[in-house]
């Protein structure tokens, strides 16, 4: 007697050169954590907005998901986002004989298109707990969120932008400093922004700094650390020079979290270090001691 076609629980044959259904991405399904390599599924993690649950630690968000996480549902407005980068030192990622050499357009293409925004930084108005301000979110997946001169320009233009509405600025900074396609244009950016928020102080408005990890660089050199208030996230890398650059100049081993955002607190740098889910809660109250 002939053996009996194995039947698929569905009930319909299946042909045995039907292609299979592909198994989900084990990306889609769990995250590592790569503080305390717990593994989180990534339902319950986006539910604790990407925070682990078994050490507390922030993983990074984007720009625009950091928007959704601070601003009231639908009062984002975002403002000058066909402002990109140009390539003024017409500059060579790798040298001639590199087998995979892209000039510094090539990778701000590249860059756009995986990040999905024009730029590092994405700037708007927007509400939190319906008290109205100016708004200035970077993002380190794009480039490190390195600080060119469109990005300098687009922070400059959200602080103009509370100028001239008469509200408060929230810059939150995620950087790896000034970006080096750009040479001294970049470095530049520093002064310019730095002037902005002097005019914003003249007009006696209030600057509120949020730092996340990392912040660094030029980015923590000039406007991040020149809030009225400065808040950061817990475990951010803050600093001007990253721990391993420091330990290879100074050959010693750094103390354990002498540049996270706790150690900036201790010594009067940082005003606060608040969870993320605090965060909205916690502006909404600032904001109004200033409304």
């Amino acid at each position: 007697m002939a053996k009996e076609a194995a039947v698929p629980l569905t009930g319909q044959a299946s042909s045995p050169t039907e292609d299979k259904p592909a198994l989900p991405s084990v990306g889609n399904i769990a995250v590592k954590c790569p503080k305390c390599k717990e593994i989180l599924y990534s339902r319950d993690w986006e539910k604790n907005l990407k925070v682990c649950s078994r050490c507390n630690h922030h993983f990074r968000l984007t720009a625009l998901e950091r928007i959704d996480l601070l601003a009231d549902p639908g009062s984002f407005t975002e403002l000058d986002a066909d402002i990109i980068s140009v390539d003024p030192l017409q500059f060579s990622t790798f040298p001639p004989s590199y087998s995979d050499q892209r000039n510094y357009a090539d990778k701000l293409a590249a860059e756009r298109k995986k990040a999905g925004i024009n730029e590092a930084v994405v700037i708007g108005h927007a509400t939190i707990e319906s008290k109205p301000l100016a708004l200035a979110v970077m993002d380190f997946h794009f480039m490190g969120g390195s600080m060119g001169s469109a990005v300098g320009e687009k922070i400059t233009r959200a602080i103009e932008s509370g100028i001239e509405r008469h509200v408060p600025v929230l810059i939150a900074s995620t950087s790896g400093g000034a970006r080096m396609q750009e040479g001294l244009f970049s470095l530049m950016q520093m002064a310019k922004t730095s002037a902005a928020l002097a005019r914003l102080g003249e007009a006696k408005l209030p600057y509120i700094s949020l730092l996340t990890d990392p912040t660094t660089g030029g980015v923590s050199a000039s406007f991040a650390m020149l809030g009225d208030i400065i808040l950061a996230e817990p475990g951010a890398l803050v600093c001007f020079t990253g721990p391993r650059v420091i330990e290879q100049f100074m050959h010693i081993k750094l103390p354990e979290g002498t540049v996270n955002s706790e150690f900036g607190l201790q010594h009067g740098m940082i005003d606060a270090v608040v969870h993320r889910r605090d965060l909205r809660s916690t502006l909404g109250q600032i904001l109004s001691l200033y409304s």
